[in-house]
């Protein structure tokens, strides 16, 4: 492949407001979180989340073969080592050939090619904030650089059961609440809410990921060859990996898809414990991890109705004016109504059985 742009001969100034545009163009889910975050903390949740977008797409880039792909991942965890002589121009070198062509990017490969960008303007941050977010970081991209080693001669990943899920799950998600909580009790926190926190931080990042592979089947295999609902549940439901999505397996894989969101389900408590013992300083507030903690049961509920949706390009997800609603109400939550919030959205779509239709 042919290289479609050269590295910048000087390294680039600290730009925070395309780094802010940028999450607004790769995500609007996670848009969402960092615009009802105050600063510090919403810059400072930016830019960890594009750290770890940069890995997520080498991981999920089709025309990157397998191997490759895993080397750029070490790469690039090197390149973030503070103790490693790797630099962020040396892993921005090595991926360049790997970008399409400037004006035929998408906004993940734009996020990809501004690496330089975002170190320089994460390198800006207060040195605790920085050593709050790199162990984590570092971690998550390593995960995905072994599972992709893993399944190298696959050309995606297959999980195998429910062990391997859940480890998967921790490196792509587990991780991003290790890095939230590391950022919340850098500050004085009482113990018992420091301690809740650091035992729920996990479930909390294995919800949102587990929602994602329970509603995700079609376009993670189609997309990229990736198949998460465990090879053990579909066997014995008759389900061949490689079929998940085959019509004339949709029942068996409809069950499987099931029994995953119901494994979310079971991470529901954790996470709400998570929320509730949250500090909310520096910047934080409850409103932008409830939102995605709320959208996350309306999703459960819809793949509860529907599972078999999971399957075809029908797509699993609550409404917009269900998010619209969800947002207004989380902006004036609390802890003690965490759990009523929880309830009533379970039940049905929040904006029309919480009386806001």
């Amino acid at each position: 492949m042919t290289r479609a742009s050269s590295q910048p001969l000087e390294p680039p100034d600290p730009d925070y407001e395309w780094c802010h545009e940028s999450v607004q163009r790769v995500s609007r889910t996670f848009a969402l979180t960092v615009d009802v975050l105050e600063e510090p903390m919403s810059s400072h949740i930016c830019l960890g989340y594009l750290l770890c977008r940069v890995a997520d797409t080498i991981e999920d880039a089709g025309h990157i073969k397998t191997r490759r792909q895993a080397a750029l991942l070490y790469l690039y965890e090197a390149a973030l080592d503070p103790d490693s002589e790797t630099t962020i121009a040396e892993f921005r070198a090595a991926v360049d050939p790997w970008l399409p062509p400037a004006g035929e990017r998408s906004a993940d490969w734009d996020v990809v090619a501004g690496i330089p960008t975002i170190a320089a303007t994460f390198a800006e941050l207060p040195e605790d904030v920085r050593e709050a977010v790199l162990p984590p970081v570092r971690e998550m991209i390593g995960g995905m650089a072994m599972f992709v080693e893993r399944y190298a001669d696959e050309g995606g990943l297959r999980i195998s059961d429910r062990d391997e899920l859940e480890e998967y799950c921790y490196y792509a998600a587990g991780t991003v609440g290790a890095l939230i909580t590391n950022l919340l009790t850098r500050e004085d926190v009482p113990e018992t809410r420091a301690e809740t926190m650091h035992d729920t931080a996990e479930t909390f990042g294995l919800l949102l990921q587990l929602v994602n592979v329970s509603k995700d089947v079609y376009d993670d295999y189609s997309e990229e060859n990736n198949v998460y609902l465990p090879a053990e549940w579909l066997a014995a439901e008759g389900v061949p990996q490689d079929a998940v999505t085959d019509p004339k397996h949709r029942a068996g894989s409809a069950r499987v898809v099931s029994r995953t969101a119901d494994l979310a389900r079971s991470c529901l408590d954790e996470a709400q414990a998570y929320l509730e013992a949250m500090p909310l300083h520096g910047g934080n507030t409850l409103s932008a991890w409830l939102v995605p903690y709320v959208l996350a049961v309306g999703t459960l509920r819809e793949l509860e109705e529907r599972p078999e949706d999971a399957l075809t390009q029908a797509d699993v997800k609550v409404s917009r004016l269900e998010v619209f609603a969800v947002l207004e109400a989380a902006s004036t939550a609390s802890r003690e109504t965490v759990a009523d919030l929880r309830e009533t959205i379970a039940h049905g779509p929040f904006h029309r059985v919480s009386g806001g239709d």
